[in-house]
């Protein structure tokens, strides 16, 4: 693996340091709104509709009783002679009410069903969200910490003088990189010593 790197722009590792904040920066804050859109609605389920239905169940039931006291008035009281009467419409009343009381009771039992597995499936994605949490936490700041000593030191680099006089960054004067001198001084020892043999 080599280990020079062909800069192009340093202005373009400090423009992948800003994504980088951004991104950390955002994505903190996205995770935070899960967290607090998901608790609301585990509380939306196991307390506010639990509470609802509990109350709804209490008034149904309380409904209920009602209607039978209405239906027995009704029989007790509007009888004519030896005829009972229809009480059609307390019958009705009664019908209504032990539906409602009916449904209460089945949403009542679906909230307690579904509680657990809510909570459940909460806690599951909280554990999946710790890792990205972990990722934006300690692994972006360490990248962006990377990124930082790069170009504090490519800045260096371009502060350093050449053997000839002029920064290093300054491409007025084409200077050939050590290496090259290196390799085309060993190519004409080798020429030498081949043309003398």
């Amino acid at each position: 693996m080599s280990t020079q790197a062909d800069i192009k722009s340093i202005d373009t590792l400090s423009l992948v340091k800003l994504a980088m904040i951004t991104y950390a920066h955002d994505s903190s804050q996205a995770l935070a709104e899960i967290e607090v859109e998901g608790q609301r609605g585990i509380d939306w389920i196991t307390v506010d509709r639990a509470a609802f239905w509990k109350a709804e169940m209490r008034r149904a039931a309380d409904g209920v009783n009602q209607a039978i006291k209405d239906l027995e008035h009704c029989r007790t009281y509007k009888k004519v002679g030896d005829n009972a009467p229809a009480c059609a419409e307390e019958k009705k009343n009664l019908e209504k009410a032990r539906k409602r009381l009916q449904r209460a009771e089945e949403k009542l039992e679906l909230v307690k069903r579904w509680t657990p597995v809510v909570l459940q499936q909460f806690r599951e994605t909280c554990i999946r969200l710790v890792r990205f949490r972990e990722i934006i936490d300690v692994d972006c700041p360490k990248a962006i910490a990377r990124i930082e000593q790069m170009l504090t030191a490519l800045e260096n680099y371009q502060t350093v003088v050449s053997p000839s006089g002029t920064n290093a960054s300054d491409t007025t004067c084409p200077v050939e990189s050590v290496a090259r001198q290196i390799d085309e001084s060993d190519s004409k020892t080798s020429t030498e010593e081949s043309s003398d043999s």
